[in-house]
């Protein structure tokens, strides 16, 4: 769903652009002929959120091949298709310090460094369902329109100018087949990749697809399931420690959001828990990132405290109110609130705990509660019998959930 025209989250996103717009330093891709051919100016950004509202700035329709962006995604359908043990036969999880096209394995296993460089990327891509090039491709294009919510074509010209250059892929494609970590034939691993990479897509696109990510593996568009939470956490956690190539660590500190890069000039960028951002200009700079991309999603970041590691003071307090009824055999009520995650759990047990004892029955009111984590969930249910009872039989703490929270799954 787009927003409404007076929309101020697009305003702020118009803002960044404005102030990016200017930025002409940077080349766009030429060691894939047809990559050189793409206008240098386009530029768009668009958040998608975890409500599957998509607030857009720029040349947000503007197609452009996912190229690298591609890779965390594959990566995280290769992990809910075979699972984690299985998937990390075959590549390792290790941030590599190196460009993306490095000769980067592991001396001992044989495993490329990480599923985000372009070693470890083809790996992935052999892994996938089928045993010939198309059959992988297919597996590969239906979960990622998944992810997109859409149809999604490949760019003919470009796959047929990556397949015509690939040489270095191929190479890597060979070293790892010879260390025994590639799932398939070399040609039929890296014609699917090649294929995988001229997947046209827009800034929009890429919002909701790292926004899938956000949600923990739900298009919140769609609201499909594409992947499991559990594909989508491990996933995030890899792209945070490697989806900047070499310069991921200075990422992580200047913009501080999970993130991927591709050489088509597209940037995907996660908020765990909150939204999914897609930008589009295809000037690079030296490590192969785009150059406006990049200070689009540091300005952003600066501006509205997005960095995931941002410290936002002391949060609300679980506990609503506390009443003492000593006309009601001498219950103590404590009304929770929100949502009861590990940190919220802590304080409730913690602050409350002084009041258990055989002067009467403590409850715990959860009608207000909207989510609670599910190991606080096991702990909280539990209370009635770990605590015991009163003199007269009574539980020393009763939980009251008329609504179910603590049954219900979370994600």
């Amino acid at each position: 769903m787009a927003a409404a025209l007076g929309d101020p989250v697009r305003h702020a996103l118009e803002s960044v652009l404005d102030d990016v717009r200017d930025r002409t330093d940077g080349a766009v891709a030429d060691y894939i002929p047809e990559l050189a051919k793409v206008d240098p100016d386009r530029l768009g950004a668009a958040l998608a959120s975890t409500h599957g509202i998509v607030h857009e700035a720029g040349d947000v329709e503007a197609e452009f091949t996912i190229q690298s962006v591609s890779k965390p995604f594959v990566f995280a359908l290769a992990v809910d298709a075979l699972g984690l043990a299985e998937v990390t036969k075959h590549v390792d999880l290790e941030p590599s310090g190196e460009p993306f096209n490095a000769i980067s394995l592991d001396e001992a296993s044989g495993r490329p460094r990480n599923p985000m460089i372009n070693a470890g990327a083809i790996v992935m891509t052999s892994l996938m369902a089928g045993d010939t090039a198309d059959a992988k491709f297919d597996a590969v294009r239906a979960g990622i329109e998944r992810f997109a919510g859409r149809d999604l074509r490949v760019d003919e010209d470009v796959y047929s100018s990556e397949a015509s250059t690939g040489d270095r892929n191929r190479a890597l494609a060979y070293l790892t087949r010879s260390a025994g970590t590639l799932g398939s034939a070399v040609d039929v691993a890296t014609l699917a990749y090649f294929r995988q990479c001229s997947i046209s897509v827009n800034a929009r696109d890429l919002a909701i697809m790292a926004a899938t990510f956000a949600t923990g593996g739900v298009n919140p568009v769609t609201r499909e399931r594409v992947i499991s939470e559990d594909a989508a956490r491990w996933t995030t956690a890899v792209m945070t420690s490697c989806g900047m190539y070499d310069e991921s660590g200075d990422w992580m500190v200047r913009v501080g959001l999970p993130a991927k890069s591709g050489v088509g000039g597209g940037i995907a960028a996660v908020q765990p828990g909150q939204f999914g951002i897609g930008t589009f200009s295809p000037r690079l700079d030296a490590r192969g990132n785009s150059v406006r991309g990049v200070a689009t999603l540091e300005l952003l970041s600066q501006r509205h405290g997005l960095h995931m590691l941002q410290h936002h003071g002391a949060p609300l307090s679980p506990i609503a109110s506390l009443t003492r009824d000593d006309a009601d055999g001498g219950e103590t009520v404590a009304v929770l609130r929100g949502e009861i995650l590990f940190s919220e759990a802590e304080e409730v047990l913690t602050r409350l705990a002084p009041l258990v004892g055989d002067h009467g029955c403590l409850v715990l009111d959860f009608t207000a509660v909207t989510r609670v984590a599910a190991g606080s969930r096991k702990i909280f249910s539990a209370l009635p019998e770990t605590m015991g009872s009163l003199a007269d039989g009574r539980p020393r703490v009763e939980v009251r959930d008329p609504d179910g929270v603590l049954a219900a799954p979370v994600g």
